[in-house]
């Protein structure tokens, strides 16, 4: 043991003075590294096992939270695109307002009458709302019927498909007057007893021509698609597209009346004032 440890300090002492064991120590630290990866490997392994599961447990709660982040931002971006199909449809609905010359009144529906060749729907606006029998319905792009029964707080309107209803109209082209009836189907109207060289043809549009005293004028109701001249019937038929979106909007206007002004009667300035003369005279 005295001599080992004479010979390790005479070895420390000419390591620290002439640096000769580096060339050694560097041999000897290839040698003992293979131990030691060897003896390290089971902690190393150990650490990157629990670093791996932890990046992966943060990964997999990331993602869920990225997922619901999508979710609801893809929600909330189909509630703007909805919001966005509304302002359109109500922003042409003030247009169109503007085009009638006659103040309105926004309804809603709130219903719809599935019965068989019935086409009625229900609004949320009644006789509180100024809303009265005969009222005619119009949306952005046309006439959509007139309301036929009116309660409080609802009312109920019929669509210009209605087999019961009937406006007349003329062809914007060359005005040439018709009556236009629905027939039960939401998508067809039928202009009958029409003269056989009635100037008529697919694609003329159908306005309305007031002359019922209830529709507004020149609001359009539909586009003709079809017109029929049978050899042996002395009378011509046409079919039409309402143009309206019978089908698909939520949002109408009802046109309110015009208020009707009473003139103030005239003065007479020139009223007979004069007195009767006295019977008797002096």
């Amino acid at each position: 043991m005295v001599v080992l440890t004479l010979v390790s300090v005479a070895m420390m002492t000419i390591d620290h003075r002439q640096r000769h064991m580096d060339t050694i120590r560097d041999a000897l630290s290839f040698v003992v590294y293979p131990v030691q990866f060897v003896v390290n490997l089971p902690f190393a392994t150990g650490e990157w096992m629990g670093d791996s599961l932890a990046t992966r447990r943060a990964l997999e709660e990331d993602n869920r939270e990225l997922r619901a982040q999508q979710l609801f931002l893809e929600s909330q971006l189909l509630k703007l695109e909805s919001l966005e199909a509304e302002n359109a449809r109500l922003r042409r609905l003030l247009d169109s307002s503007a085009n009638i010359g006659q103040p309105v009144l926004i309804a809603e529906l709130l219903a719809i009458d599935m019965a068989p060749f019935s086409q009625q729907v229900v609004l949320n606006k009644g006789s509180r709302h100024q809303v009265r029998d005969g009222q005619p319905m119009v949306d952005a792009s046309g006439v959509m019927g007139q309301v036929v029964r009116v309660t409080p707080m609802t009312s109920i309107a019929m669509l210009i498909t209605d087999p019961s209803h009937a406006v007349p109209v003329e062809v914007n082209r060359n005005g040439l007057r018709a009556i236009a009836r629905g027939i039960g189907d939401p998508a067809r109207l039928e202009l009958s007893l029409l003269p056989r060289n009635a100037d008529i043809a697919p694609g003329d549009l159908l306005v309305t021509s007031g002359l019922d005293g209830r529709f507004p004028p020149g609001y359009p109701v539909g586009r003709v698609s079809e017109v029929e001249r049978g050899p042996d019937s002395p009378f011509a038929r046409a079919h039409a597209e309402p143009v309206a979106s019978l089908e698909s909007t939520r949002v109408v206007l009802l046109v309110l009346p015009q208020a009707e002004t009473v003139p103030d009667e005239p003065q007479d300035d020139t009223a007979d004032t004069t007195q009767m003369p006295d019977s008797g005279g002096t």
